[in-house]
């Protein structure tokens, strides 16, 4: 039975595809809660239990982690976004219950959740795929660094029981997925936003590209910048939560008046940081700033906020904004869980400031592909969008203003990298 499998580890989500008999793609499917996705949550959730009287840490990953990490009094250890330390080499393992775990062990936890979830459902044996990787990683500042943190996820995938993997670029993987709804040649442009990077792609796809077989000189040039959906959300919980949780206030020390230190502010802003906050000197250190600080009731709250690692629900009020703020030019942002309350109205033109910078590094690496491949935009035949960033209005904007709106195409945003890696290891043979 055929066992082409594609799978995007993504920083928020992550997908896994077959292509079966006929050439028909097959996305995994997880159930939640709420119902079936194929959407599965790039989180890994530990917590530590009493089994006859010794400590035992048990994990969950996906939406089985989200479960589990909601339904417990005592939160144990949420992590999130792995995929963005990849090309960090400052960190190489994180303290879990006073056992190091290096980020590769950690990462093969959801690797390999994906796989036995894939192998019950498809009732195939999956040791082989095609994997994604951004054109640059989170952090990274070269080819070194790109390389290096995909040497990482490789080791990740083999310790998850995959005996080989294949990488091919997001944004090229999602251009195989276009490419197989079109009857006609096509030179496009792929935008793929993630939660961590946004890439982007010039490439000659068709039935003729098909046909003859791929070839370098299909791909006129890649792009991409650190930054995506993830820094978007980071301006949101500046200009919304730390105010309320403290930051810009001052302590009182030795008859003088100091800032609230600013760096915990910054590691909450990249809220899959949350959880490395709840350290012992951490919070021994915020425990003192309490003591001093002129607001502590903001103090109180910012300890609260990490003390419960409740960094998945602040996550997910920040999501419903900026989706309402996709669709109205208004939204309420609301986050509440009996002692931190949050609530205010923000329109759209606030956000798209708060954002702006962001914007323009995008704006700036578009513009920098189309002119070192030496492409004109009027050249371009179509612009195919994919990623949950990509449904926020300025981001669009960027590609009506260039390119045109009658270009633009988009669908599948979350499963499009997916589905192309799996044709792309149906067309290896």
């Amino acid at each position: 039975m055929s066992c082409a499998i594609g799978i995007d580890f993504g920083t928020t989500n992550s997908s896994l595809a077959r292509v079966g008999a006929g050439g028909r793609v097959h996305l995994a499917e997880f159930p939640t809660v709420t119902g079936i996705t194929d959407a599965y949550r790039s989180l890994l959730y530990l917590e530590q239990l009493r089994d006859r009287n010794r400590a035992v840490v048990k994990s969950w990953t996906g939406p089985e982690g989200i479960e589990a990490y909601l339904a417990s009094e005592v939160k144990g250890r949420l992590i999130q976004s792995l995929k963005s330390f990849l090309a960090s080499r400052g960190f190489a393992a994180t303290d879990v219950f006073g056992k190091k775990r290096t980020l590769e062990e950690l990462i093969s936890k959801i690797l390999l959740d994906l796989r036995e979830h894939a192998e019950k459902q498809f009732q195939i044996r999956i040791r082989t795929a095609v994997a994604g990787r951004p054109v640059r990683f989170v952090g990274a500042d070269g080819e070194e660094d790109n390389a290096f943190a995909q040497s990482r996820l490789e080791t990740a995938f083999r310790l998850a029981g995959f005996d080989s993997v294949q990488f091919e670029l997001e944004p090229v993987a999602a251009a195989q997925y276009y490419e197989s709804t079109l009857d006609h040649d096509e030179l496009i442009l792929i935008g793929d936003f993630g939660g961590g990077t946004s890439d982007f792609s010039l490439i000659h796809v068709g039935p003729s590209v098909r046909a003859r077989g791929r070839t370098p000189k299909d791909l006129l040039g890649n792009a991409g910048v650190g930054l995506a959906g993830d820094a978007f959300d980071a301006k949101i919980i500046r200009h919304l939560v730390s105010p309320a949780l403290g930051a810009g206030t001052e302590i009182r020390s030795l008859g003088k008046l100091l800032p609230v230190p600013t760096w915990v502010y910054a590691k909450l802003e990249r809220w899959h940081h949350l959880s490395f906050l709840k350290a012992g000197d951490v919070m021994n250190m915020l425990r003192s700033v309490r003591a001093q600080a002129l607001e502590p009731d903001k103090i109180d709250a910012l300890l609260h906020l990490i003390q419960e690692d409740l960094g998945y629900q602040l996550h997910r009020a920040v999501q419903r904004l900026k989706c309402d703020l996709s669709a109205s030019d208004t939204a309420r942002f609301t986050f509440s869980d009996g002692f931190v309350a949050l609530d205010a109205t923000v329109a759209r033109r606030s956000f798209e400031s708060w954002i702006s910078e962001e914007l323009q590094q995008i704006e700036a690496c578009v513009d920098s592909l189309l002119r070192s491949a030496g492409v004109p935009a009027r050249a371009v035949d179509r612009v195919f969008l994919t990623g949950g960033t990509s449904f926020v209005p300025a981001v669009r904007r960027i590609f009506d203003a260039r390119f045109g709106a009658e270009k633009i195409r988009s669908g599948n945003e979350f499963t499009s990298v997916a589905r192309g890696l799996a044709l792309r290891a149906a067309s290896l043979g």
